[in-house]
């Protein structure tokens, strides 16, 4: 049986709720992605061209630094991998969680949440950060999605 995390980054909380939802109705351990320099509101304004959210996504080469790692993270086998979509991608510090680690031979899917977009070319900006790694194609959710909705999803991955 493989072991499965699910690691998220939440910048105001909905992905959190889903990660928990998602971690406790597949059994998976769940880890947090917290960024070395936490969010602000004003960070995470995206009308404004100067805000901070703004300013690294423009940049796709810009990495976030992460406050936490997992120390055991060679224990996992298939990592869920947890966030908003931010300009129809995954924000940058998903990169710079992939980059953080050797996932070659696991297996990465991605889910997300969001108002109304959906994955984009999330997949295609996050390969090159995670080479040799099953990347899965992902998935957005309601932020409400139910944990029986997750299980089944997750079933139909296998």
């Amino acid at each position: 049986m493989s072991k499965k995390l699910v690691a998220y980054f939440s910048a105001g909380g909905v992905t959190a709720q889903l990660a928990q939802t998602l971690a406790s109705a597949i059994g998976a351990d769940l880890h947090q992605i917290v960024p070395a320099e936490p969010y602000t509101s004003a960070d995470l304004d995206w009308r404004n061209k100067e805000s901070r959210s703004t300013i690294e996504m423009s940049n796709k080469s810009f990495r976030p630094a992460i406050a936490n790692k997992i120390p055991n993270m060679g224990e996992y086998d298939i990592i869920y991998l947890g966030f908003p979509i931010w300009w129809y991608v995954a924000p940058t510090i998903i990169n710079t969680f992939l980059e953080s680690y050797d996932f070659a031979g696991k297996t990465i899917i991605p889910f997300a949440t969001s108002g109304s977009s959906g994955m984009g070319k999330t997949n295609a900006e996050l390969a090159p950060s995670c080479p040799g790694a099953i990347l899965k194609e992902g998935k957005r959710f309601a932020s409400q999605t139910s944990a029986a909705e997750l299980k089944a999803w997750t079933e139909t991955l296998q």
